[in-house]
């Protein structure tokens, strides 16, 4: 359902009739979304290997087929999407699914619980895995018919038998890889990288005890053992599958073969990042700051080298002549000239990005937490001039929205629920004008540079972009049931343990913003929420809402 105008929305009427994400994707990844959410409660269950190789069979073979599928056959997408359109949801499928799920649910407990006789439990594991399967297929029915299937298989050859090959041998491997991550084949990069954190780490402080034998290293002070999962493989892994799906992405910009040798130039770069990051975490430590060098750093400087190195890979693939930009006689104009989609996503990237850098940096307590306000702020005023068109303009329901949304939060987050940060013993240590300007800081950005930057990436530009590439067109009303669901929920899930609350919040800034098509009211919503929780904190001691 697409929505212009309506007496409560009335948007403009110039949308353009090709959608962003065509139907088969949307249906795809509902389709996705469901069978994902159905999977969370199975996964945490100890069903054996028939399950787990059914999973990985499926997430490999739908990858695979859907994948290239669409890839190659770009025709045959838009042909079924345009099909799909005038096709509504089956719901006699979707009805057989539920029941087909409550079966496998119940087999599930019957199994796990051994309520049955041990002669049956072949019998029942099979119906179990069988009901299992059925229940997927009628899934994959409910939002795509048979017909349309089977035109799409037929339409893509042969490559349902190379989908279903690699999903066997998918399973295969990670079977051999899980078997043989502690044989002499995973010991070679481990080795590799204690021997480089190792050289490097004797460069700048003296008696370095290192045993290789254990993988322990570091000073009389302060020392680390460097296990398989240190070795910088899966970084290195992270970063071979960005570097291959980047080239192939913008292949009509890149000349090959020379744009190859920047796959193995970025993992080499990933693995030795990574040594480099044991090093330093190793003189973090040394230097006194165990708890930062655990805590902290441990847990972000990983994400900060993978981001780096990425970004450092696309600027050389994009900009270097010999693998990619080709020669121009224009001059390059800045991201704040020619790219409308950075007024409203990078201050909030710009606020993730702080985010990990004041978390590498601490220990227990994010004592760098105002760089995330300063950062967003400088990233809001250099991009002033692009929200000069933007209606500013707040009306009397969104301060309410937001208190509504306060009290939802509230509701779903019962006092004792939430996760203990600590915040409160830390501030109590230092000093009162620190503790006071550290506040102010956490308040300022909660009520200021949050909402702002959130609002502009999740209401004024997902639920646009999801509509049409050309997301500056559409007036800020309209939307679609799609766009709207899915900039919600991905909004909600940025929000961990409250994913639920932030993906009804997300539909009601979603309402405040589209009511009167202003992005002033869902910021001003959103502003209203959190200084309610912030003052839920301070003068409740909720604690736990931050």
């Amino acid at each position: 359902m697409q929505v212009h105008s309506s007496p409560g929305f009335a948007g403009s009427d110039d949308v353009p009739a090709a959608s962003a994400v065509p139907a088969f994707f949307k249906r795809l990844i509902w389709l996705g979304l469901l069978l994902g959410l159905e999977w969370i409660p199975i996964s945490h269950q100890d069903t054996g290997n028939g399950a787990r190789a059914i999973f990985i069979w499926a997430v490999v073979f739908a990858s695979i087929f859907l994948g290239f599928g669409c890839l190659q056959h770009p025709d045959k997408v838009r042909r079924i999407s345009r099909l799909l359109e005038r096709q509504p949801l089956d719901w006699r499928f979707a009805v057989g699914h539920v029941c087909l799920m409550l079966v496998f649910v119940a087999l599930e407990v019957s199994y796990l619980t051994a309520r049955i006789s041990p002669g049956s439990l072949p019998v029942v594991k099979g119906i179990w895995l069988l009901t299992g399967g059925l229940a997927i297929a009628m899934a994959g029915l409910a939002f795509v018919p048979l017909r349309i299937w089977a035109d799409f298989a037929r339409g893509t050859g042969s490559l349902w038998v190379v989908a279903a090959t690699g999903g066997i041998a998918a399973e295969w491997l990670i079977n051999i890889f899980q078997a043989s991550w502690n044989n002499r084949f995973w010991q070679l990069p481990t080795t590799l990288t204690f021997r480089l954190v190792e050289s490097l780490l004797r460069v700048f402080v003296p008696g370095v005890i290192a045993e290789p034998a254990t993988g322990s290293i570091g000073t009389p002070h302060f020392h680390v053992v460097i296990l398989e999962a240190c070795s910088g493989v899966e970084g290195a892994g992270l970063m071979l599958v960005f570097s291959v799906a980047w080239l192939w992405f913008f292949r009509r910009e890149c000349r090959f073969p020379q744009a190859l040798i920047l796959i193995p130039a970025a993992v080499l770069l990933s693995w030795l990042l990574n040594a480099i990051r044991i090093v330093i975490l190793l003189l973090i430590g040394n230097a006194g700051a165990p708890d930062i060098a655990l805590g902290g750093f441990h847990s972000q400087a990983g994400w900060i080298t993978f981001n780096a190195v990425a970004l450092a890979f696309s600027v050389v693939a994009g900009r270097v002549s010999w693998s990619g930009a080709k020669a121009t006689s224009e001059p390059r104009r800045t991201i704040f000239e020619q790219n409308p989609t950075a007024p409203y996503l990078v201050p909030f990237l710009t606020i993730l990005a702080a985010a990990m850098v004041s978390r590498a940096a601490a220990g227990n307590f994010e004592w760098l937490y105002p760089l995330r306000f300063l950062a967003a702020a400088v990233v809001l005023w250099l991009f002033r001039k692009q929200y000069a068109g933007l209606d500013r303009r707040v009306s009397w329901f969104a301060p309410v929205i937001g208190a509504a949304v306060f009290v939802l939060w509230l509701a779903l987050s019962p006092a004792g629920s939430g996760p203990n940060n600590q915040i409160a013993p830390y501030l109590a240590e230092i000093s009162l004008a620190a503790r006071i300007s550290w506040l102010a800081f956490r308040v300022v950005a909660a009520i200021v540079t949050v909402p702002i930057a959130e609002e502009l990436a999740f209401r004024g530009f997902l639920i646009r972009r999801l509509i049409s590439p050309e997301f500056t067109s559409l007036s800020l009303r309209t939307f679609t049931t799609f766009s709207l669901l899915v900039s919600s929920a991905t909004f909600g899930l940025l929000h961990g343990s409250q994913w639920l609350a932030g993906i009804i919040a997300g539909l009601l800034y979603a309402f405040a913003m589209l009511w009167r098509g202003r992005i002033g009211d869902a910021i001003v919503a959103h502003a209203t929420t959190n200084g309610l929780i912030a003052g839920a904190v301070l003068l409740g001691g909720r604690w736990d809402l931050w």
